[in-house]
């Protein structure tokens, strides 16, 4: 893994160098650059040494000199695109590495390139004989890449606090993506929370001219959901078989590295499948799996975590944390983060993550899973919210939501509370707003008083009521996995996990967003991802055969900490640096109410504890 920065116009060596040693952590083996002065050309790169060791170093030409390339990511169908360039007559120089493919594929295919590649990747090519920069980033955006736009200038990177590195790029707050990130809990592609800067979306590629700086963004693949009845009618075994293998296959490409790999254990589904997978190609003892667990029992899964890795016969390793002593790493984490989130989760990942790279450098992970396969409570409400929604009147509504207030208040880990809460909010709301107002981490009927200007719910969650009326005619269980597959996955799963792991400069691999995985699943009809109020269906069916029953049938409990408890307490002085546009009387009332135990402003709290981290740093490095 690895951070890339650059760009064409304004600047000199020492904006390249602010901005790729900002990104040192993502890559602490090795650095290159190129600078190209009269072509006002700068590219930087910072290499974390996975694949080809010795031969991969970046940026990397083709014997030409008219092809460079940066990358970060890592490509799983490398070898067999290599063997088809190979016969095309492309001579290759490294013996493995999956950077000259792109290479010498950018100069075979051009922009097709990208639609190709089996992988997680965020890459630019140099194209000196078209005179442009080509950009691209995988299918969910498990790689990021920001850029930003002034005039006279173009620049990008990995991680969007590398952008401000360049003297001419301010960390000044877009008003619009505030309210998109208080009203998501994270800033869905392409909005970033600086202004003149977004993100490029996943599946997305982009061309920029290196004398006009014009730029064009075109998507080259999309999660569109395409049930298929000729798949459905070979029936449920079948399928389960399918997928098993499928998965095998998906795992074993990811087991590939130079370096030590292990997995990342929860004993939740996803992760005891990635390993169960893994131990149908590798001796299972030659497996390193790690495990965090809490002493706090609502939010500890490392029991499960050591049936599996006992039934797998892994090597299992297993660290007890006690949460209340890891406050102390907020401020750390957070002003880290590059990017706020309401996703408290982060914590969590970032131990597990610096646990695993004590011993390893890559580690596989369960990531969308859920999303997929209907893993997640919303699919659960969705019959009976449309059937609310139906016979209760609004002043009914309206009655219902103050008692829920009225509810004890639990600090457990999705306690029922919490959730008729959040579930009778998200029905103030269309039903295109649903989802994203579930997630929400401020009510949406607060964010105009928060941000002291009227906001209307079309207006905040825009992206996803688009896609919820434009999406599958099946149904609503299939609306909301696109739902979660484009939005939640990209800009809060995998970015989370992607910055807690390269903050300990580990890379990680979701095995279940390989495209051969993910081209099964688009096909797959919804009642075979949730049936009769059972989620992961056909997922369940598949790993019967290899894992415990009481794996297979446990709920899910999800990755967590006491986010509520926590913040009656920590931390001592709440943060009230002024941000633009935000009313800090509101926040003060916010923590003072569920500092008080008469509210519930949990993901609030964590939101502006997180943008108040991101600006101090930003602000400390500029």
């Amino acid at each position: 893994m690895c951070g890339i920065a650059g760009f064409v116009g304004q600047g000199d060596r020492a904006d390249l160098e602010a901005m790729t040693r900002a990104l040192a952590h993502r890559g602490p083996d090795d650095e290159g650059f190129h600078l190209d002065a009269d072509a006002r050309v700068f590219l930087g790169h910072r290499r974390l040494a996975i694949r080809d060791i010795g031969g991969g170093k970046q940026p990397m030409w083709n014997a030409a000199g008219t092809i460079c390339v940066i990358y970060n990511g890592e490509i799983y169908n490398h070898e067999a695109l290599r063997a088809e360039l190979e016969a095309k007559g492309h001579v290759f120089i490294t013996s493995h590495s999956d950077t000259e493919v792109l290479v010498h594929g950018y100069a075979e295919w051009g922009a097709a390139l990208a639609e190709r590649l089996n992988g997680m990747f965020a890459f630019v090519v140099l194209d000196t004989r078209r005179r442009r920069l080509y950009l691209a980033r995988d299918r969910f955006g498990e790689k990021p890449l920001y850029y930003a736009t002034r005039p006279g200038l173009f620049a990008f990177a990995s991680e969007l606090s590398a952008l401000p590195c360049h003297r001419e790029i301010a960390a000044s707050p877009s008003p619009l993506a505030l309210r998109k990130l208080f009203a998501y809990g994270y800033l869905p592609a392409p909005h970033a929370l600086y202004e003149g800067t977004a993100k490029l979306p996943g599946g997305h590629a982009m061309t920029v001219d290196l004398d006009t700086l014009a730029a064009e963004i075109t998507p080259y693949w999309r999660f569109v959901l395409e049930p298929d009845d000729a798949l459905a009618a070979r029936g449920d075994e079948a399928l389960a078989e399918e997928l098993r293998a499928l998965l095998v296959t998906a795992t074993e490409r990811r087991l590939v590295s130079d370096v030590a790999i292990g997995v990342f254990l929860s004993g939740g589904l996803d992760s005891s499948m990635v390993l169960a997978a893994a131990a149908q190609r590798r001796p299972p003892g030659d497996i390193a799996t790690f495990t965090i667990g809490f002493t706090e029992p609502s939010y500890d899964e490392s029991a499960f975590a050591r049936i599996v890795a006992g039934h797998i016969g892994s090597q299992h390793h297993e660290r007890v944390l006690d949460l209340d002593a890891a406050r102390d790493m907020i401020p750390s984490v957070l002003s880290r983060l590059d990017e706020p989130t309401a996703d408290a989760s982060i914590l969590p990942t970032h131990m597990l993550s610096a646990f695993a790279r004590e011993q390893v450098t890559v580690a596989l992970s369960g990531d969308g899973g859920d999303e997929l396969f209907a893993g997640y409570d919303p699919f659960a409400a969705l019959k009976p919210a449309a059937l609310y929604a139906k016979l209760v009147p609004a002043p009914v509504h309206a009655l219902l939501r103050l008692a829920a207030d009225h509810l004890p208040r639990s600090s457990a880990n999705m306690s029922l509370d919490f959730k008729i809460r959040r579930t009778l909010m998200g029905l103030s709301q269309p039903e295109a707003a649903w989802a994203p107002a579930w997630m929400a981490a401020v009510d949406p009927a607060d964010i105009g008083e928060l941000f002291e200007a009227p906001v209307r719910v079309d207006d905040l969650y825009s992206e996803a009521m688009e896609l919820w009326e434009t999406g599958p005619a099946q149904g609503r269980v299939d609306r909301l996995l696109q739902f979660f597959t484009t939005f939640y996955l990209q800009d809060d799963i995998l970015a989370k996990v992607d910055r807690a792991a390269m903050m300990c400069s580990l890379e990680t691999r979701a095995v279940f967003l390989d495209n051969d995985v993910v081209d099964f699943c688009r096909r797959l009809p919804a009642h075979f991802k949730y049936r009769n109020g059972e989620r992961k269906y056909l997922l369940k069916k598949a790993l019967a055969p290899l894992l415990p029953r009481e794996i297979i049938d446990r709920r899910k409990k999800g990755f967590g900490i006491p986010l509520a408890a926590w913040m009656r307490q920590v931390p001592r002085e709440p943060p009230f640096d002024p941000v633009p546009g935000m009313r800090l009387d509101w926040m003060r009332r916010a923590w003072r109410d569920h500092r008080a135990g008469g509210s519930d402003h949990r993901l609030a709290l964590w939101t502006w504890l997180s943008l108040q981290h991101t600006l101090r740093a930003a602000r400390g490095g500029h």
